[in-house]
């Protein structure tokens, strides 16, 4: 997409004020929540990837290393005007690919209800009924990298 740079970045970088201020706006703030009263200490060990148009982080996504060659994908957001023009796919397709680069076979999440046929259409499968997260219904969903030797 013509003018949107997709970049890692990490919890120390610049970028990563504007990625708080994302996740709080689209993820906390409609559902009565603020990350200012959550353990935002994983962050730090997260890559982290950003969608940037004329400077400005219009879109994240959030990948946590777990074991057995698994990474969790999670606080996935796009800023309102932006969504669904493709900018959560290149954030979760660059993610895909740091993660089997990096050696990881499996990828988890959580996914809101209304996400599930986002996740679906970019291969992820649910592997779990609909159980309650920061309030609102949620599908467990995963990836295999198929492609793994």
């Amino acid at each position: 997409m013509p003018g949107i740079i997709i970049k890692q970045v990490s919890s120390s970088s610049p970028e990563y004020l504007q990625v708080w201020r994302l996740r709080e706006e689209i993820l906390r703030k409609p559902l009565g929540l603020s990350l200012k009263n959550e353990d935002l200490s994983d962050d730090a060990m997260d890559a982290i990837f950003i969608a940037i148009h004329n400077d400005l982080v219009i879109g994240c996504v959030m990948m946590h290393p777990l074991q057995n060659k698994t990474m969790k994908l999670r606080q996935m957001a796009v800023y309102e005007p932006w969504q669904g023009k493709g900018i959560g796919q290149l954030l979760v397709r660059e993610a895909e690919n740091y993660s089997w680069q990096n050696g990881y076979d499996k990828i988890e999440l959580h996914a809101r209800q209304h996400a599930i046929g986002f996740y679906s259409h970019l291969g992820y499968h649910v592997t779990s009924d609909l159980f309650i997260e920061v309030n609102i219904p949620h599908v467990a969903m995963e990836k295999i990298n198929n492609s793994a030797a």
